[in-house]
């Protein structure tokens, strides 16, 4: 009996992945590298997989530079200045203490109770930085939710509550800064906020960055059906902000990445992909990063979530622009829910490199679109 509950789990499985690995009308495999038939990503100057960099959705050298040099020196001046002379209420702000704070997290986990020694001493010797205060606030959320024995265990609680008291504590050191309540939101997903509570929190972002898009993302999490909402709930939130977004806002983007949160875990319809749902919400994205500013922060985000679904979708063309312009970073949904990045989107980049190629395209055709 348990081996034909294996044929069947099998069976499931090919039949929810054929639609994504084939066209109807011409096979699109991957071939074993090496192989005549294979479609090289390379060919398009695309990044080889082991160098891909999985700590940012995008380019930034100055984080780079700033977060190689704390990692050096293990002095903490250069995040502190960094952080101090971005804008508060913008997306590069909160991205920018996200990344110290999963680079110390990352330490941390490497070597217990020795890593991250420039965040300890950053704390310490510079009580009211405003910037080392969020940062150490978004390293307790990120080691709650990485390594603390799960969701629901007791030291999951017990560091999100000190999370909690982080964030209050940051928000006196900078009010108008909407960063430690966007940390909180992921705290009130943790500890299961009120709707009225988060309500209330949410006003606070909302009052200091209206249109914060990673702030939006965060938000997004506690309305989904997998943790205090449901699906109609993220629909609706992810719709409104849509609506009300202005040109040039990557919040019309929101409802794919609703559509994402409530995908079906094996998805029966080979058509699904193509549903109105799908479509809707896709098309409502590629309009959104057509129309965003190129050096918005949230770009790339939209982008990688567009080529996964463009993928499914075997829109191969425009899967193939999206990684033109995302290439050689994959610190982003959906590739950072994988264990392995860097190699889930490579599987990816070669379905669309494939699907682009049995279409007809080439590298000189891409080309002439850049």
């Amino acid at each position: 009996m348990e081996i034909l509950w294996f044929l069947i789990a099998v069976g499931l499985l090919v039949a929810a992945l054929s639609p994504v690995i084939r066209r109807r009308r011409d096979a699109v495999r991957l071939a074993a590298p090496g192989s005549p038939d294979a479609a090289d990503p390379e060919n398009y100057g695309f990044v080889r997989q082991e160098q891909l960099d999985i700590r940012v959705p995008g380019p930034d050298q100055d984080l780079m530079d700033a977060l190689g040099n704390v990692q050096r020196s293990g002095q903490w001046q250069a995040a502190s200045q960094l952080l101090a002379g971005t804008p508060r209420d913008g997306e590069q702000r909160w991205q920018r203490v996200q990344a110290f704070a999963g680079a110390a997290a990352l330490e941390l986990m490497q070597t217990p109770g020795a890593g991250a020694p420039w965040l300890k001493a950053w704390r310490l010797e510079a009580p009211k930085d405003a910037g080392g205060a969020q940062v150490h606030a978004e390293l307790l959320v990120q080691q709650a939710w990485r390594s603390s024995g799960g969701v629901g265990s007791t030291d999951h609680r017990i560091i999100l509550e000190e999370a909690r008291a982080a964030c209050a504590e940051a928000a006196l050191l900078a009010p108008g800064d909407p960063v430690p309540y966007i940390v909180e939101l992921a705290v009130a997903r943790g500890l299961g906020y009120s709707e009225a509570e988060f309500d209330a929190l949410w006003a606070k972002v909302i009052d200091r960055a209206p249109q914060h898009m990673g702030a939006h993302l965060a938000a997004l999490h506690y309305w989904c059906e997998k943790w205090h909402g449901s699906r109609e709930k993220a629909d609706a939130f992810a719709h409104a902000a849509a609506a009300r977004a202005p040109q040039g806002s990557l919040l019309a983007a929101l409802p794919l990445f609703a559509v994402y949160e409530h995908l079906p875990e094996i998805t029966m319809v080979q058509s699904f992909f193509q549903s109105a749902v799908v479509t809707r919400a896709v098309e409502g994205a590629l309009f959104a990063v057509h129309n965003a500013r190129p050096d918005d922060p949230m770009l790339a985000h939209a982008r990688h979530l567009l080529l996964w679904f463009l993928v499914r979708s075997e829109r191969w063309a425009e899967a193939m622009e999206q990684l033109r312009h995302v290439d050689g970073y994959v610190g982003a949904l959906p590739w950072s829910h994988q264990p392995d990045p860097a190699a889930a989107y490579a599987i990816n980049r070669a379905l669309a490199v494939a699907g682009y190629e049995a279409n007809g395209g080439t590298p000189a055709t891409l080309r002439g679109h850049w």
